[in-house]
Parts: structure tokens; C-alpha cells; sequence
């Protein structure tokens, strides 16, 4: 019965978060009240076993640091004056706005970024009179791929480096952004030919940006200095914390609380907790929730059971599988809830003989983060970038960025097929 109720409590979960006929964050945490209720687990177990604090830490710390950096307006500066530097040039402002999406998603996370640069890029395209949805699109692309080279860059990255020890911020680096550039590559390869007739260049809408006073945005005060100086440490203890000893959610959250306590005078810690993605965490808490409700059920255990029985127990096989099931089904659905309900089936394996899994959680990464690419509520930066854009008139078509999004999804698992196979699979079969 228990199986029964958690599935179905997980399913109908899923379908409302899908369609986002609510609001997504109030769905997952109805759907880990009811498992309370029904009795698939105690409050206790929801709030020490299923639910993980550190990551939430972690996002929260995050959330702090950009939102106090943001109120300096470095993020703007530095977007209008790389336009400058450009001339407003079609060509190499969209180049350069995929490369600052892409930097920033691998550095602070992408829906931070997004949340950043998408309402600069709608400004600056309306000023230069361009189409928007080639931005756009760019900057979803750049954002998801952008966020697969590090671990904080996507929530499902944060997600599986929180629930594995041995996988360092290093670690992420060293193996996800080798393929994270060759598809950042690619993208540029097709998307430039591809949009190049319809980024049609006029001077008369160049001159007001090139007229456009960038450093207005900066507010030069102690707190610009002191954000730039806590920002800069933080991401140097996320690229040392192996060698240091400390949690990766230490950090963060030291770098949170220092920022707060210097910059207090100039912007109140209340002002700075109600820029905080609320919904965003407590969307995390409930996701939590209804992932340790099938956990409990047992089902995750059945899940891992029948990919192994699927692949006959074939390391590779069994890797590449999780490759492509994660790539095309993160496409259909938000990365996030797929992402929670894998990992404790990968961590599963472990009890069917596979000790070596780091292959599989690459594959895991892999495909989560760039099969976001496929449609608009593929990731939560997509569905962001797609608010901010429907909020200043410039709707983005569904049906439209799957047509761009799919078959790039497609090239994406393909050439992560091949790297995965060469990098791992082959020296380890040999």
C-alpha cells in the first residue's frame, strides 16, 4: 500500500510542477505533507534522513552573497561596458553575451545569472533594435552549459556533489568542463551562421549605447569593495576546500555571514532575506520530501534493481544508459525533481557490486544538465529566462525554442556519449 500511495503522491506531484498550474514550490511541499499524513514516513525521518540541509545551506549562502553583490551593480557594469567594447555589434554581441552567461552560470549558478543579464540583454536589444529570441536562446543554451562545468553552477551539479563526498568542486572542474567547452564550442559553431541574416546592424541605435554612461550603474561605496573581496574569497575556498578540510557549505555560508555583518550599515540583513529565492529553497525542501517518500516506499531500490536487470549489470552499458534516460527526460521535465529521485538509485548500484560510480554520476550530470536544454521547463534557469522575457512583452514561444532546444539536446548526449565512453569506459574495461 505504501508503495502505491508514494507513487502516486510522486506522480501527481510531478505532473502539477510540470504543467505549473501552481506554483511549484507549495505542490512539492503538499506532496511531502501528504506522505506525512498517509504515513510513508515520521516528521523525524522527513527532517534527518530525506531532507538535505546542506544543500539548502548552501543555495541560501549563495542567494546572500549575489543578492548583496547585485545591489552594488558590478553585474550590470560589466554587461553594458562589454557591450560598449563590442560597438553593439550583432555578431560579437551575441558571442560575448554567451560567453558572460556561460562564466557567470559556471561561477555563481545560472539562474542567478540569468536572473542578472536577461533583463540587461531585453534593454539592449530593444535599444538596438534586434530580435530578442536568438539572445534568448543563447543565453538559455550558455546557461545550462555554462552550469555543467562546476559544481555550483547547476542545482542538480550542487545536488550530487553534496551527496558524494569525493566528488570536490575540483573535481567537477577537472571532469565536466573539458566536455562543458566543447559543447559551449559547438553551440557557437551552429548558432552563429544559423541567426547571423537576422541580426541586421544599425548605427543610429549604436550611438545612444555607446553614449550610455556604464560606470552610473556602479554605486561606489565600502560595500562594492567589500562584495568584490567576499566573493572573490569564497570562490577561492569553493577551488581550495579539499586542500583546506572545510565543507563546501562552510564556506559559503562564512562568506555569507561576513558580507552580512560588513555590510549592515549600508543594506539591512532584512532587506537582503527578502531578496532571497524563497520559493526557490522551499521548492528544494519539498522535493526532498517527496523523493524520501519513495525511498521509504522502497521504490528507489526497485528502480535501481531494474536498470541493472536492463543492462544485465553492464558497467558501461548501465552508464551510458543513465547518460541518455537523464539527457531526454530532463528535457521533458524540470532537472531538479529527476536529479533528487536518481541519486539514491545510483547510490544503489553500490549494493549490486559497482563500487567505481563516479563514471555514472558524470553521466548523471551530463545529462541532466544539458538535456535542460530541450524545452523551456527543461531547467530552472529556462523557465526564469522565459518569466523575465513574457514580463517585458517578448514571450517566448514553446514550440519555437524546442525546435532549437531538441535537436541540440540530441547533439549534446552524443558527443557526451562519446567523451564518457573514451575518458572512462575504455580505460576502465581495459
Amino acid at each position: 500500500m505504501d508503495v502505491i500511495l508514494a507513487g502516486v503522491i510522486f506522480a501527481a506531484s510531478y505532473v502539477f510542477i510540470m504543467t505549473e498550474k501552481l506554483n511549484r514550490a507549495v505542490v512539492a511541499m503538499a506532496g511531502g505533507t501528504l506522505l506525512l499524513l498517509t504515513g510513508i514516513y515520521s516528521l523525524n525521518d522527513m527532517f534527518t534522513t530525506y531532507i538535505d540541509w546542506n544543500t539548502i545551506a548552501l543555495l541560501f549562502s549563495m542567494m546572500v552573497l549575489i543578492s548583496i553583490t547585485e545591489k552594488t551593480g558590478l553585474f550590470s557594469f560589466i554587461a553594458v561596458r562589454f557591450a560598449q567594447k563590442v560597438r553593439g555589434l550583432p555578431v560579437p554581441l551575441l558571442i560575448g553575451v554567451s560567453i558572460l552567461t556561460a562564466i557567470g552560470s559556471a561561477l555563481l549558478d545560472n539562474v542567478t545569472t540569468v536572473l542578472i543579464l536577461v533583463p540587461i540583454i531585453l534593454k539592449m536589444t530593444k535599444q538596438l533594435g534586434l530580435p530578442v529570441f536568438p539572445y534568448l536562446l543563447i543565453v538559455i543554451f550558455s546557461s545550462n552549459i555554462g552550469g555543467t562545468a562546476t559544481l555550483i553552477g547547476d542545482p542538480p551539479n550542487i545536488m550530487i556533489g553534496q551527496a558524494v563526498d569525493d566528488l570536490t568542486f575540483l573535481s567537477f572542474v577537472n571532469h565536466l568542463a573539458p566536455v562543458a567547452v566543447i559543447m559551449f564550442l559547438l553551440m557557437l559553431i551552429v548558432a552563429v551562421p544559423l541567426f547571423r541574416r537576422s541580426l541586421k546592424f544599425e548605427n543610429d541605435h549604436t550611438e545612444a549605447l555607446m553614449k550610455e554612461d556604464a560606470s552610473a550603474y556602479l554605486i561606489r561605496s565600502p560595500m562594492l569593495y567589500q562584495s568584490i573581496a567576499v566573493l572573490s574569497m569564497t570562490l577561492t575556498g569553493f577551488l581550495l576546500h579539499s586542500f583546506l578540510h572545510i565543507d563546501l557549505t562552510v564556506i559559503a555560508l562564512s562568506g555569507a555571514v561576513l558580507l552580512l555583518l560588513l555590510t549592515e550599515k549600508e543594506l539591512t540583513a532584512e532587506h537582503v532575506f527578502s531578496r532571497v529565492e524563497w520559493v526557490t529553497l522551499f521548492f528544494f525542501i519539498g522535493l526532498f520530501a517527496l523523493v524520501g517518500g519513495l525511498e521509504s516506499a522502497g521504490i528507489i531500490d526497485e528502480l535501481a534493481r531494474a536498470i541493472i536487470l536492463w543492462t544485465d549489470g553492464d558497467f558501461a552499458a548501465t552508464a551510458i544508459l543513465i547518460l541518455w534516460v537523464s539527457g531526454l527526460f530532463s528535457g521533458v521535465v524540470d532537472n531538479i525533481p529527476f536529479v533528487a529521485a536518481m541519486i539514491p538509485v545510483v547510490e544503489e548500484f553500490k549494493g549490486y557490486g559497482m563500487v567505481y560510480l563516479d563514471p555514472i554520476w558524470w553521466s548523471l550530470a551530463l545529462g541532466a544538465c544539458l538535456g535542460g536544454n530541450a524545452t523551456l521547463i527543461g531547467a530552472s534557469a529556462n523557465v526564469v529566462v522565459a518569466g523575465l522575457a513574457e514580463g517585458a512583452n517578448q514571450k517566448l514561444s514553446f514550440i519555437r525554442f524546442m525546435l532549437y532546444g531538441l535537436p541540440f539536446v540530441i547533439l549534446s548526449l552524443m558527443v557526451s556519449t562519446v567523451y564518457i565512453y573514451v575518458r572512462y569506459l575504455i580505460p576502465y574495461m581495459s
